[in-house]
């Protein structure tokens, strides 16, 4: 009878471990699998993350609508930088490029890096928000006591719902210098 409970306490603890396990695998496979659903369906307002090369051939702005787009910043709370946008906000033509700025200011007595993460309302939009230059794609050095200004350049396809008459963007500045190996002392460099 002992020897029969001990194979059902054995099989038990077989059954939790490869439940545990599973259960691992799983939710570290979660963020890249929810990053790719993002991306492809404009979930969560993720927009592009890289550099959109070229605009279309042919298009033209939208001159009959046009768009708000709002700016918001926030840190990160270990990130001790000033960060907002220069413009809380602009009108666009969907098909017109635009350029906006956004400022850092570094107050700390240590050279650091940054990293912009953008998340967009609505989310869709976000398949029609593209960007041709922003300081989000890369990682941002900033010496201690500077400042610096970034650019952001970007259009709204003239696809985009006529609906849609309001957007926000969205950026949130992490400090990532203790996650970049051999990029520290770079910063002092630049």
């Amino acid at each position: 009878m002992s020897e029969n409970l001990d194979q059902r306490h054995r099989g038990i603890i077989k059954k939790l471990v490869l439940t545990v396990a599973g259960m691992f695998v799983f939710a570290f496979a979660m963020v890249p699998l929810y990053n790719v659903l993002c991306e492809v369906t404009g979930l969560n307002g993720k927009t592009n993350s890289s550099a959109i090369t070229h605009v279309p051939e042919g298009m033209e702005a939208d001159e009959d609508r046009s768009v708000l787009v709002q700016f918001v910043t926030r840190n990160d709370p270990q990130m001790p930088w000033l960060f907002e946008p220069m413009e809380r906000s602009v009108r666009v033509h969907p098909g017109e490029i635009k350029a906006v700025n956004f400022r850092v200011r570094n107050d700390t007595d240590r050279d650091m890096i940054s990293q912009a993460i953008p998340s967009l309302v609505p989310g869709l939009a976000a398949s029609h928000f593209k960007k041709t230059q922003c300081f989000c794609f890369d990682q941002q050095p900033l010496a201690a006591h500077s400042e610096q200004v970034m650019p952001m350049i970007f259009y709204i396809d003239p696809s985009i719902p006529k609906h849609v008459t309001t957007i926000t963007l969205s950026y949130t500045l992490f400090d990532i210098t203790d996650r970049v190996s051999g990029r520290a002392g770079e910063v002092a460099a630049r």
